[in-house]
């Protein structure tokens, strides 16, 4: 026989999911997730529901209206247990007990193939609970019912799913598509001032690489978002889903595989950004100041106009980010700022080589795979000693 013989197999395999936007999914006669669960009387479908802490707190009846959304609806769906309430946030992700206290929660009430976990809450809620729930009978169906704006128009609606080890940002963790989502703009009314504003440093991350009339249009609707306005967030999260989504389909990677990950612009800093706060910095925060460093350095190469970059984070202080933090001036034992520190858990992230995403020019982006330190020091210098934007 000879040794050399390779065999190689080829599966194409079609990856489709909708996503739903809606408002009160569990009125009465809101029949949006019962389309999604898609349960029949000769096949009850099994569901579990997990709710973010953050969201239970917001919405005291939520538990109680899911119960009755349910109870009107047991010939074809079959709530196995009332609500389970789950720890918000990114301690759910940074604990690894957490994450196994639902894969058991899930084998107990003997959910199958053909069940579903719905899970209502925040990015770092759906990541952890979807990872758990990619780890049962090799998966289970996932229905994501985001619960912020970041999470409506970005972490939610991805095919991510993870937590958070070792120090790292998503270190361990599985790429599986969900059954469905929706996304209930009712749920938006809950959040705090710095939830409902996270989401749109994620809109202007996608909207400047991606998309020159939509970042031209969330730069008008900058004062308009400062006052929580729900008409603008709500076109907000629709055109930035559609765009993530348009990537996620057509970029030639959807799980990532090679050295290059668009969507990760202004991402390198932010995530170390997070990581020296101890998560005291949330994700939509720490991606604006990471906007605005790389926007900065986008404009040392000329690919935008420095104009361009100081209008940028204008708009985003306009929005009510802060992009002067404590942590900018954390430094390691030689004055370098360790802020640093993140390209080299970026490129160890994707496998080695740097790779960072950048405008070029607007609305477009171009990579580079060198970083020039002493200008990004410097660049992060000026951050951390300017409170406001001139005017």
């Amino acid at each position: 026989m000879n040794l050399a013989t390779t065999l190689h197999q080829h599966i194409n395999v079609p990856l489709h999911y909708p996503v739903v936007f809606t408002r009160q999914a569990f009125r009465a006669d809101n029949e949006s997730l019962a389309e999604l669960l898609n349960g029949t009387r000769d096949q009850r479908r099994k569901v579990l529901v997990l709710i973010d802490q953050g969201v239970a707190d917001a919405f005291a009846p939520l538990p109680d209206q899911i119960r009755n959304w349910f109870a009107a609806r047991k010939e074809t769906l079959d709530l196995v247990r009332d609500p389970v309430i789950v720890p918000g946030g990114e301690p759910i992700k940074n604990d690894y007990r957490q994450v196994m206290n639902l894969v058991d929660l899930m084998l107990e009430y003997h959910l199958c193939r053909h069940s579903a976990v719905l899970v209502i809450g925040g990015g770092a809620v759906l990541d952890a609970a979807g990872f758990a729930t990619a780890l049962v009978h090799r998966g289970l169906r996932l229905v994501r019912m985001p619960s912020t704006t970041l999470a409506q128009n970005d972490a939610g609606i991805g095919v991510k799913n993870g937590m958070n080890l070792h120090g790292g940002k998503n270190t361990v963790g599985v790429f599986a598509a969900p059954y469905a989502v929706l996304n209930d703009f009712a749920l938006l009314d809950g959040l705090s001032d710095t939830d409902w504003r996270a989401g749109i440093a994620e809109a202007f991350k996608v909207a400047m690489i991606k998309d020159k009339a939509f970042y031209r249009e969330l730069l008008d609707m900058a004062p308009a978002l400062s006052r929580r306005d729900t008409a603008a967030m709500e076109r907000l999260v629709i055109r930035c889903a559609e765009l993530h989504l348009d990537h996620i389909a057509t970029g030639g990677d959807p799980f990532e595989l090679g050295s290059a990950r668009p969507l990760d612009f202004g991402h390198w800093s932010a995530h170390k950004l997070e990581a020296l706060s101890n998560y005291r910095i949330g994700h939509g925060q720490a991606v604006a100041i990471g906007l605005v460093l790389d926007s900065q350095y986008a404009a040392h190469l000329g690919w935008v106009a420095p104009e361009e970059a100081e209008t940028l984070a204008r708009a985003l202080q306009t929005c009510g980010f802060d992009l002067d933090v404590p942590e900018l001036r954390i430094t390691l034992g030689d004055n370098r700022p360790a802020l640093l520190q993140g390209l080299d858990e970026f490129r160890e992230h994707l496998g080695g080589a740097l790779t960072l995403s950048l405008p070029r020019p607007v609305g477009q982006k171009d990579e580079i795979h060198e970083v020039d330190e002493s200008v990004i020091t410097r660049l992060i210098t000026d951050l951390a000693t300017r409170n406001t934007v001139p005017g």
